[in-house]
């Protein structure tokens, strides 16, 4: 193995590992617009879209909107829409294949932290038949507070008995870098559908890639 600083490398998923992210502004416009009659642009959906659904939800519809069976209702809707679009694309990301088999193989502790919920997490998973590298999972249903809260990194460290220092993020969205630098977690940006401009107040950072055949990754596994 190349010489890692790091114990263990925790997953983001929507966005990092796989490019899904347009496909989620998609479903997620759709929802917002059409079904509940907001009118609001791609970009402004964009803006909103982090952590769990019914914090989506509450931030553009307010929190005393829907009760929890609505908001339950609405967030599987807007995910099968999405599943049903993305499901002809689903792939890894250019060269993450290859890279979970080295750190397998090197015996590299590697857990999800997403927040998304079980149902997309199981759509990736199973579809791509990943689980034997992800027996740890944090998901939506795992967490209090989402991103940038630290909760999600923080109970995969956890989840892999290794320090959070110790740790590597691999993230695709600003607010989830936050997240892994309150977490006290160093980060790799996959800039699928943010640019590092965007990333600016951040210095737990260690790199930009567009995809897993960046030399960088090469040193880690």
């Amino acid at each position: 193995m190349s010489n890692n600083q790091f114990g263990a490398f925790i997953f983001d998923m929507n966005g990092t590992m796989i490019d899904d992210m347009a496909f989620h502004v998609k479903a997620w416009s759709y929802m917002v617009n059409n079904v509940l009659g907001a009118e609001l642009t791609e970009a402004q959906v964009k803006a909103e879209m982090y952590g769990k659904n019914e914090e989506v939800l509450a931030r553009i519809f307010g929190k005393e909107r829907f009760t929890p069976e609505e908001t339950h209702r609405l967030s599987i809707e807007k995910e099968k829409r999405y599943q049903a679009e993305y499901l002809p694309h689903l792939t890894l990301i250019k060269g993450l294949s290859a890279f979970l088999e080295r750190a397998y193989q090197h015996r590299i502790p590697m857990a999800i932290g997403s927040a998304a919920m079980p149902f997309n997490i199981d759509f990736v998973l199973d579809n791509l038949e990943l689980r034997h590298y992800f027996p740890n999972i944090v998901s939506a249903d795992d967490v209090a507070v989402s991103k940038p809260h630290p909760e999600t990194y923080l109970k995969a460290a956890d989840l892999l008995n290794i320090a959070p220092g110790k740790c590597l993020v691999f993230e695709d969205a600003p607010k989830g870098v936050e997240a892994a630098r309150h977490a006290g977690m160093k980060a790799i940006a996959i800039t699928t559908l943010h640019d590092p401009g965007e990333f600016a107040q951040y210095d737990n950072i260690i790199a930009f890639i567009k995809d897993f055949d960046d030399p960088v990754i090469a040193q880690l596994a």
